[in-house]
């Protein structure tokens, strides 16, 4: 396990006692280095809709529980927000809930020298993701794929 990987699984453990008292979710952790800084990235959600209030409830409690803690070697600035409109599908439950739902999905390597699709999302699993596209089932291989997020037109 890296050390990015090692420092999101316990941040996750971390936050998520916090997370179940204020029943929202937590969508993603993230440890990711942006120029010259490091950045803790909490997605937090709930049904209705994540607040800022929401998000400042777990960035203060989930601040004095990282200074406890200490795990995390390198300076770095903490973020808890909203996954947003084009939030990734990651976890087998963000996958559930969008059967059925238009996704978008951009390959790693061109496939016919396309990377980017949309379509229906029928089915996945650890494995394969599958789409249907003008009637057509497309499926591709997880480790293609870069990112799998809804669709959403303006």
């Amino acid at each position: 396990m890296s050390k990015r990987e090692e420092y999101e699984k316990k941040a996750e453990e971390l936050v998520m006692p916090l997370v179940e008292e204020n029943k929202f979710e937590l969508v993603d952790v993230e440890y990711v280095k942006e120029g010259s800084n490091w950045y803790l990235r909490y997605y937090i959600d709930k049904e209705g809709g994540i607040t800022v209030d929401d998000c400042e409830i777990i960035s203060r409690a989930l601040s004095d529980k990282l200074d406890e803690k200490d795990f995390i070697e390198d300076a770095y600035i903490l973020e808890v927000s909203s996954p947003g409109l084009g939030r990734p599908l990651k976890k087998p439950k963000d996958f559930e809930r969008s059967i059925g739902k238009e996704v978008e999905i951009k390959l790693y390597k061109a496939i016919n020298r396309q990377k980017d699709f949309e379509g229906t999302l029928i089915g996945y699993d650890d494995d394969v993701v599958t789409i249907s596209v003008d009637g057509d089932n497309i499926t591709f291989n997880r480790s293609d794929i870069a990112l799998v997020r809804l669709a959403f037109e303006f």
